[in-house]
């Protein structure tokens, strides 16, 4: 029988998806600051100081006899010793690829070597008002309103806790903090939690949002972050750490070193110490969930010898890009790439300065995830202002990334050999083909350069950041949720406490 001709119906569309906006158009190797040899120094460095010195972790936990059952040297005090064959044992079992799903699980983000993402956060105790500028105590209205300006950012990606409610520092203040991303974003999540009980009551949440725990396991919506001192786990770390692995939680291990400080003040003694921060950790996650998905993700800092503070910055640079590339050699995900922070006190031209350097770094760098956008003040004030630049930024690294495409067509040869030496290129079909290609749509910078020549209003970059800001607190609103989830987590943002408990 001879099927009727015309166009085929076209299948539907598949009820899922990846978003690949954040993918690399291949890894950036050619400006490698480390040779091999360094590189597996530092690795074999790290394995060393575990096996030989050991890293600390708090007694009483799960923790200790999944390491005497490992082999590993587990002395008084809670100092554990791990044997090398077991840190190279775990890196090679971790699973070094996550996907992140939304809030409707309907579209992921893949977290691995080849993408970066970009994410509004995190943990500041302070804002900026909106109204006076001044600075003052982050709130619960603080959070929301940071977390729908972060949901109508084009490139931003994920949501983290931009700003703390000051108010409610416990367990209880964690659970509500969730509820408020979960209400007022669409987008998936990343959190820091201090505590287990909070972390087993966030799970309790998006296991409602997603339907079950089982659902929960299959599209993960939020990334579970733990912050252990320098070759040190609390029990709290311990316990998240478990609770998250066995749960099918993605999640990142990073300590922050202070080079002088907490850390040798070497550049290669610092990253050596999060190396071996992070390999510890691993080695927990893998003993407690084996494949789980537990990746290392400590940075580095340095102090400044003349003030005793935190800085250093092109120490910190060139830091952050050698142990991306150290994690990239393992196969792993580098998480918490230090760019889109400042440490000048309010979003003015130092942090721009400082926000667009470090932005610019991480081209090379290309870490999995972007966390801090939008800090300022060395990370204890939030600014939207700087969130809506560091989102601008993120649109150039992406136009960027995609990189040059060599073949004739691009080349043209035949074409400038046809236009000769004295030739106008304005009218050739060729530059109306290309005219368009991998243009950066940036919203402050308008699409004339330079700004005197162009068409945006005669105001500095503040002022236009400031006017596309008081636009979206004026009209955004993030997709509702159905209404009785949406009542349902107004409780738990209104008496997290009660769930915690």
């Amino acid at each position: 029988m001879q099927k009727p001709k015309g166009k085929r119906p076209r299948p539907p569309a598949p009820p899922t998806q990846v978003d690949d906006r954040g993918r690399h158009i291949r890894p950036s190797d050619s400006g490698a600051l480390l040779r091999p040899a360094d590189t597996d120094a530092l690795i074999e460095g790290a394995c060393r100081l575990l096996r030989d010195t050991g890293c600390a972790f708090e007694t009483g936990s799960e923790a200790m006899d999944l390491f005497d059952a490992a082999g590993c040297d587990v002395m008084a005090g809670g100092l554990v010793r791990f044997p090398t064959d077991l840190v190279h044992e775990a890196i090679a079992t971790t699973a070094k690829s996550a996907l992140l799903w939304d809030r409707e699980g309907t579209s992921s983000i893949r977290i691995d070597t080849q993408h970066t993402w970009f994410i509004a956060g995190m943990t500041a105790i302070r804002v900026f008002d909106t109204h006076d500028g001044t600075t003052r105590s982050s709130s619960a209205a603080d959070l929301v309103m940071n977390t729908r300006i972060a949901d109508s950012l084009p490139n931003i990606d994920a949501v983290c806790i931009t700003c703390k409610d000051v108010d409610r520092p416990d367990s209880g203040g964690e659970v509500g903090e969730f509820a408020i991303l979960g209400r007022n974003t669409t987008k998936p999540l990343e959190f820091l939690f201090e505590d287990v009980t909070s972390l087993a009551a966030a799970i309790d949440i998006a296991s409602r949002v997603r339907g079950s725990g089982t659902a929960l396991r299959e599209k993960p919506y939020f990334l579970h972050t733990i912050t252990p001192l320098p070759l040190m786990y609390w029990h709290s770390h311990i316990d998240q750490l478990i609770l998250a692995a066995r749960s099918g939680i993605p999640q990142s291990i990073g300590t922050l070193p202070i080079g002088g400080a907490s850390a040798p003040i070497t550049m290669a003694g610092c990253m050596l110490n999060s190396l071996a921060t992070d390999f510890a950790g691993m080695v927990l996650a893998q003993l407690a969930a084996p494949g789980s998905f537990a990746i290392g993700s400590s940075d580095v800092r340095f102090m400044e010898p003349a003030t005793g503070s935190m800085g250093n910055t092109p120490q910190v640079w060139l830091t952050d890009i050698a142990i991306h590339e150290v994690r990239r050699k393992l196969g792993l995900p580098s998480f918490c790439g230090i760019a889109g922070r400042a440490s000048a006190r309010r979003f003015n031209q130092d942090a721009v300065w400082e926000i667009s350097g470090s932005m610019a770094q991480a081209f090379f760098s290309r870490p999995a995830t972007l966390d801090y956008l939008g800090l300022i003040d060395n990370g204890m004030a939030y600014s939207l202002h700087a969130l809506c630049f560091c989102d601008e930024l993120a649109g150039m690294l992406r136009t960027m990334w995609q990189g040059l495409h060599i073949d004739d067509d691009t080349m043209a040869l035949d074409l400038a050999h046809e236009v000769g030496p004295r030739g106008n290129y304005l009218a050739q079909h060729h530059t109306a083909r290309h005219c368009r290609d991998q243009l950066w749509p940036a919203r402050y910078f308008g699409a004339h350069l330079p700004l005197s020549a162009g068409t945006l209003p005669d105001t500095d970059l503040v002022q236009r950041i400031d006017a596309d800001l008081r636009h979206r607190l004026a009209t955004h609103r993030p997709a509702p949720l159905r209404p009785d989830l949406d009542a349902w987590l107004s409780t738990r943002e209104a008496a997290g406490s009660a769930l915690a408990l």
